[in-house]
């Protein structure tokens, strides 16, 4: 009596998972969105690039200790400061951050500046957004971040 053995040849083994192999090469990208990671690390480094702007204005303008002072130069941009508080207006913290037009949508209304990540999926919930401090001594600007939508 003849035994035969069945199975797969050796050429057919590969081919299978050369085939995988192809497969797993075009569905990957779809599992592992990089966009999102880098547009919400990128709102994160211009939320700390406010954040750092603010504060550093404002320590130029208090040492410069002249209340009447409405602009500092901040490497070649001119910044508009609020007399009150001494904090950036909110028309030239995106200058004074270096946020730039390529990265971000900057809109600025009523003492209010948002930086949305351009490509984000839900720009309202991938943004960094700078409110100015109220007329008032002692007053501070609200800087808050999201980003859960990028």
């Amino acid at each position: 009596m003849k035994k035969q053995q069945g199975g797969f040849t050796l050429i057919e083994l590969i081919m299978v998972i050369v085939i995988l192999g192809i497969l797993a090469a075009f569905a990957l990208p779809r599992f592992v969105n990089l966009g999102a990671d880098a547009r919400a690390a990128t709102v994160q480094g211009a939320f700390g690039s406010v954040k750092a702007a603010s504060a550093l204005t404002h320590a130029s303008w208090l040492a410069k200790n002249d209340a009447a002072n409405t602009s500092i130069t901040v490497e070649g941009s001119t910044v508009t400061m609020i007399a009150t508080s001494g904090y950036p207006a909110a028309s030239s913290i995106a200058d004074a951050a270096g946020v730039v037009a390529a990265d971000f949508t900057i809109t600025t209304t009523a003492g209010v500046t948002t930086m949305s990540a351009n490509g984000a999926t839900t720009p309202a919930s991938c943004q960094v957004s700078y409110t100015e401090p109220a007329a008032t001594a002692g007053a501070v600007p609200v800087i808050s971040v999201v980003d859960t939508g990028c």
